[in-house]
């Protein structure tokens, strides 16, 4: 796996997405394919072998409306294509995303918003040395989500 620029052919597959329920809230399906390939927005593609498996996302596209935020860690967010989950690639996906991220960003910390209800990403997540801080409820949807955080060494 390694992580890539975003292009114009990755974001239009990533805008089709869609996701078996519950985790259909992360389908991407009507989003605006601009959002992905404006480098303001900090997406990048996450391929194997030359395909196109998930996306990262770095900086406040990482964030979740009704959250609180500071700048003391950098937010990274992203996600497998769906028919890619559940199959035990969300570790190497999330840590090829973490290592490009303290590569190019070199931050102090990295903090992602993970669904309340997505265990499978939280457990992950927290054998990647995140850790939980804090739940919130979105501002968009009133769904329940955690914010973990990992400092860099």
């Amino acid at each position: 796996m390694e992580i890539v620029d975003m292009t114009d052919e990755y974001a239009a597959d990533i805008v089709t997405w869609r996701y078996p329920a519950p985790y259909d809230c992360y389908d991407l399906v009507g989003s605006d394919a601009g959002l992905f390939t404006d480098p303001r927005n900090g997406y990048v593609a996450l391929v194997d072998k030359g395909d196109l498996i998930g996306y990262r996302v770095f900086g406040p596209d990482g964030r979740v409306p009704g959250g609180e935020y500071d700048e003391s860690a950098l937010d990274t967010g992203g996600g497998l294509r769906p028919e890619l989950t559940g199959r035990g690639l969300g570790k190497h996906a999330i840590a090829t995303g973490l290592e490009y991220g303290a590569a190019r960003f070199r931050p102090a910390a990295f903090r992602v918003t993970v669904a309340g209800f997505n265990i499978r990403a939280q457990r992950v997540l927290q054998g990647l040395g995140f850790v939980p801080n804090r739940t919130f409820t979105a501002t968009t949807d009133g769904r329940s989500f955690v914010i973990l955080t990992r400092r860099q060494p």
